[in-house]
């Protein structure tokens, strides 16, 4: 599958390798350019174990590129994770700007139908913020019926063992909306984590608000439920 994933800090760079590493076809996009150049060089900005040989390794195959081409990024990907920074704000709340300038580039750029999965540690109703900036630049270019779906799909990885807990998680975590556009973001990603459910289902699948909950707290066992 072709996937963009929209930053190449901690989680962007764990996911966008794992990604790769099981098959994927995977645009990293970054907008500082020296580190950009420093990934293609194979110079992983932080220590996480495994993780410069997985960039190494996806990067000669081809299946991991870096760039800060914004409008390239939104062309390649169906499925456009948003992996960036979300720093305490003043009032200690998450400052969403480069959450929501993410957003609003996608839908500066996007010519199709895209499945947007917020991946950065947000507060409970990020994901109505994202389709509302979605949405609104949409309509500033016209494309008001251009479709899209916006997921929760928080991170539960820990440092000195991230590469590890993505490859072979405990959990996956997967909100969407239970509409027509909902449903059928809900197949792509089981598609995209099929190798990670290889030897039994592992994905927690609730409506987005509850998976924005969830990046702090456990999962009942309730909650999951088996894809249909």
């Amino acid at each position: 599958m072709k996937i963009t994933v929209i930053g190449s800090g901690y989680v962007g760079l764990v996911t966008a390798a794992c990604l790769a590493e099981v098959g994927n076809d995977v645009f990293c996009l970054d907008l500082d350019a020296r580190k950009v150049a420093s990934l293609r060089e194979g110079q992983v900005p932080f220590h996480e174990p495994g993780l410069a040989d997985l960039v190494v390794r996806n990067h000669g195959a081809g299946r991991l590129r870096f760039s800060t081409d914004v409008a390239a990024s939104v062309a390649h990907g169906e499925v456009q994770f948003i992996a960036v920074h979300t720093p305490p704000g003043e009032d200690g709340a998450a400052d969403l700007q480069h959450v929501l300038a993410a957003a609003e580039n996608i839908g500066r750029h996007m010519d199709g139908f895209r499945v947007v999965v917020n991946k950065s540690t947000v507060p409970v109703g990020t994901a109505g913020k994202v389709r509302q900036a979605i949405r609104r630049t949409l309509a500033e270019r016209g494309l008001e019926d251009l479709e899209f779906a916006v997921l929760s799909n928080p991170e539960f990885l820990k440092e000195g063992a991230a590469v590890d807990d993505f490859m072979r998680p405990d959990r996956i975590v997967l909100g969407c909306e239970g509409d027509m556009l909902g449903r059928h973001a809900k197949s792509v990603m089981r598609m995209l984590y099929a190798p990670f459910n290889r030897h039994h289902e592992r994905t927690f699948y609730m409506d987005v608000r509850s998976a924005e909950f969830t990046s702090t707290q456990p999962i009942p066992c309730w909650l999951r439920v088996s894809p249909s």
